[in-house]
């Protein structure tokens, strides 16, 4: 009998070691949200857009002492979107999110292999963009070291379609994937040291662009560069922010980019313990004396610059560069809720043909509440646009809407099914 309860309890011990080891979480995350300017101007005779949408993720984690295996799968759903009875993903956006295995290679070296997410300092560069339903992801090696509190990333990827049924493209060199900067290959080296109070890290990024010939045929790459730094400091109750990036190459299409660059320095302070303060600026420089603008590439742009998205979220690129100033106020209501107010103003690094750089102000609300188990986030966002905003965007004062705004509400669901 006591053979019996030993096995028994070593089955139970076993059953708990393994349970450890794997992991299995989703994200349940629908955001109905009111446009009426979200993204650009609306016209003044244009219906302000309505919809919902779902993001929907499965992730799934096991890890031993030798390796670590990931897998993220998700769908992304605007409610009727899909016609009814058919036996397939209308929209097509059902998609493996990240998929990646990390295997330990000793004294402090790893490596991880696949799909996954580049989140780097304030993600201004290299970010996973969360807001957006589908995310940010890269197919990539990464070789990682970490001491302490240096870190070493080094990362490659080489992409490549398969586009035909006898497989690769025999050149090897064409990449017919398109989209805003989808590069062909990549290499990425990011350095970060940590002290008490200070932390700074530097960032080495080099994306290489398809490149083509008059005659249409893939003829090499075009190579984009990026090198800058983030500095982080922060005691007591004060803290400052600062990043300065470089860009020099060619983009797409072969456009030519030479001392672009952008500055950004943000202080923040912690006036009681219900009420934080932040005042920041940011220069983003933009196109002159025939070469294109900064842009900040694979960032989680979404959090830069109004959340109405106004700039460098799919647009802005190749323009009058910005220059933004901030202020943001957040106030801790209770233990469960927060109540966040940003207001930023706007103008062009560059003029615009007017000789106009003023584009006006914004104003975003956000208030998230914390339940048992989920949460629920509510946001707000008014643009008064001034003359250049219109001449920017293309559309006159008169035909634009007297009012822009962008109204949403989001449920965050994560159910931890097993596992910490």
């Amino acid at each position: 009998m006591k053979k019996k309860y030993i096995i028994l309890g070593l089955l139970l011990v076993s059953f708990q070691i393994a349970k450890a080891q794997f992991t299995l979480d989703a994200e349940f995350r629908p955001r109905t949200e009111l446009r009426s300017g979200f993204g650009n101007l609306i016209a003044e005779d244009a219906d302000a857009g309505f919809g919902i949408s779902t993001r929907a993720r499965l992730n799934a984690g096991f890890k031993t002492d030798a390796y670590k295996v990931f897998i993220s799968l998700q769908d992304v759903m605007v409610w009727g979107e899909n016609r009814q009875l058919l036996p397939y993903d209308q929209n097509n956006t059902f998609a493996v999110y990240q998929a990646w295995a990390e295997l330990g290679l000793g004294n402090g070296w790893s490596t991880k292999l696949g799909r996954q997410v580049f989140a780097y300092d304030d993600q201004r560069i290299l970010g996973g963009l969360d807001w957006a339903q589908q995310g940010r992801n890269h197919d990539a090696a990464l070789l990682k070291y970490k001491k302490n509190k240096f870190a070493l990333d080094f990362a490659l990827a080489f992409n490549q379609d398969y586009s035909n049924p006898t497989g690769f493209i025999s050149t090897g060199t064409e990449y017919a994937t398109t989209g805003f900067f989808s590069y062909k290959t990549m290499q990425m080296l990011h350095l970060s040291q940590g002290w008490d109070s200070f932390k700074g890290s530097l960032l080495l990024l080099n994306n290489g662009f398809q490149a083509y010939d008059d005659a249409g045929n893939s003829d090499g790459v075009n190579n984009l560069l990026t090198v800058g730094t983030h500095l982080n400091y922060k005691k007591g109750k004060f803290g400052a922010a600062a990043n300065i990036y470089l860009q020099t190459g060619e983009r797409q299409g072969g456009t030519e980019v030479s001392g672009a660059s952008l500055f950004s320095l943000d202080f923040s302070y912690k006036a009681s313990s219900k009420v934080g303060l932040g005042l920041g600026l940011e220069s983003i420089s933009g196109a002159k004396d025939d070469t294109a603008a900064f842009f900040p590439l694979y960032g989680t742009n979404h959090k830069f610059n109004g959340f109405m998205d106004y700039f460098y979220v799919g647009n802005h690129a190749n323009s009058i560069g910005l220059v933004d100033v901030h202020a943001s106020a957040n106030f801790t209501l209770s233990k469960s809720s927060s109540l966040l107010v940003k207001a930023l103003n706007f103008s062009g690094e560059q003029a615009l043909a007017s000789g106009e750089k003023s584009l006006g102000t914004e104003l975003d609300l956000v208030y998230k509440k914390q339940f048992e188990g989920y949460a629920l986030v509510l946001g707000y966002s008014q643009m008064f646009a001034s003359d250049g905003m219109y001449e920017l965007k293309g559309i006159t004062e008169d035909a634009a809407a007297g009012s822009q705004s962008w109204a949403w509400a989001m449920l965050v669901i994560k159910p931890k099914f097993l596992g910490n």
